[in-house]
């Protein structure tokens, strides 16, 4: 075994998930929906983290609709509704993505808070006595039985938790504690840029939405958070020391430079601690499963944050792994051909946005950071102007994607 037995609290569940993110939240709503009993582990006190994609998408909207929590959601949760994205590459502006004719029933992406929309999903959970969340728990082992891994160990603030269960899932993101512990192998297909991650204060006269903004060797994305801008600056891997070796009021002007409206306020970033530094990966499991264990979202498929499209990957996952093993859940012990099933349905479109987001680092960001002064549409988005219709491409590759997920139990 992984663990020794000192451990002060025991419990059993058929389920127990580890990470209280997207994948996990909702994995863990949709089993107990289906009367699975189902634990959730949260190593964080809250599910407050500035960094967390905001983006969601047409098709995890339609999930929502599916489980009957979309107008609730619409109706509680902030949000803004993005039915259009623009891109201002030098001095021109371009729409990019016009999602007002997607097959869905919200034509547009929701920009909300993750943790609002974690909270809600685990308010939604939380009707069902089955399910179980607890907060401050970190998994530091796993139980096995021979080859099959039958629980974790987890340090809480009461003391240390064994749980015992038929299937573990782990859901912990690209630094993944139960992949680790299982000896899963990770293949990395490399990234070659990096994100600072900051915010500035919006104005009721600033643009209406957000906007992405090329210029000068430079990229920057800002999503529109009602009071505040939470902007993404993308750099090379690995140029942040260059940036801090330039000082901090190079980076400033630069940035001003950039976003020309918001360049009466870029004093609000006082010094490097306001700026937050997130190192892209892009790598995948050779296999996601093991003998009582499986991987989903991140810790399965990290993704750059191109397209904003991970949270809506692991959701699927969540959808995907809940429709085909929810039931076997409830009814009896899953088998590891069940599990290979989950990765057979999610590897196709995993690999091909892994592929296109690494196409995309590789033929534009590499060319756009090569390049200095202003800068011009390329000849293809340059067509964007004169037909409009072809917005509706990048749109159904962002809002809906490849191999949608629907809720079948």
């Amino acid at each position: 075994m992984d663990a020794d037995r000192s451990a002060t609290t025991e419990s059993q569940s058929q389920c127990c998930i580890v990470g209280g993110g997207p994948a996990g939240i909702m994995l863990g709503y949709l089993l107990a929906r289906l009367g699975v009993e189902v634990t959730v582990l949260e190593q964080h006190a809250d599910f407050f983290r500035d960094f967390r994609g905001d983006t969601i998408h047409p098709s995890t909207l339609e999930i929502l609709y599916e489980l009957d929590l979309l107008d609730t959601f619409l109706a509680t949760v902030p949000h803004q509704e993005l039915r259009s994205l623009a891109a201002h590459i030098g001095t021109t502006t371009l729409r990019v993505a016009d999602f007002t004719h997607l097959p869905t029933h919200c034509k547009f992406l929701a920009l909300a808070p993750q943790w609002e929309f974690l909270d809600f999903l685990r308010r939604a959970a939380e009707r069902f006595p089955n399910f179980h969340l607890i907060m401050n728990a970190r998994v530091d082992a796993l139980h096995r039985s021979g080859d099959r891994i039958t629980g974790v160990r987890a340090t809480t603030p009461s003391g240390t938790l064994d749980i015992r269960a038929d299937l573990i899932v782990g859901a912990d993101g690209r630094s993944s504690v139960v992949r680790e512990r299982a000896g899963l192998d990770v293949i990395d297909l490399g990234a070659p840029i990096d994100v600072l991650w900051l915010r500035i204060s919006r104005r009721a006269d600033d643009p209406a939405q957000g906007l992405g903004r090329i210029d000068d060797g430079q990229v920057a994305v800002l999503l529109d958070r009602g009071t505040y801008w939470q902007c993404a600056y993308v750099i090379r891997k690995g140029a942040f020391d260059d940036l801090q070796r330039h000082g901090f009021d190079a980076f400033r002007n630069r940035f001003a430079a950039l976003v020309p409206f918001v360049a009466d306020r870029v004093g609000e970033l006082a010094d490097w601690n306001d700026v937050k530094l997130l190192t892209v990966r892009v790598d995948r499991l050779r296999r996601w499963s093991g003998d009582g264990v499986l991987c989903i979202g991140d810790a399965a498929h990290a993704m750059s944050p191109i397209g904003g499209v991970g949270i809506n990957l692991a959701i699927g996952d969540a959808v995907a792994t809940a429709n085909r093993i929810g039931h076997l859940l409830h009814d009896g012990i899953v088998t590891p051909d069940d599990l290979d099933a989950v990765q057979r349905r999610r590897e196709w479109p995993t690999r091909v946005v892994q592929r296109a987001q690494i196409l995309f680092h590789e033929r534009v960001l590499r060319r756009i950071f090569a390049q200095s002064g202003p800068m011009q549409p390329p000849a293809l988005l340059a067509l964007f102007a004169r037909f409009p219709i072809l917005a509706r491409l990048p749109a159904f590759a962002i809002g809906v994607g490849i191999r949608p997920e629907h809720v079948l139990t």
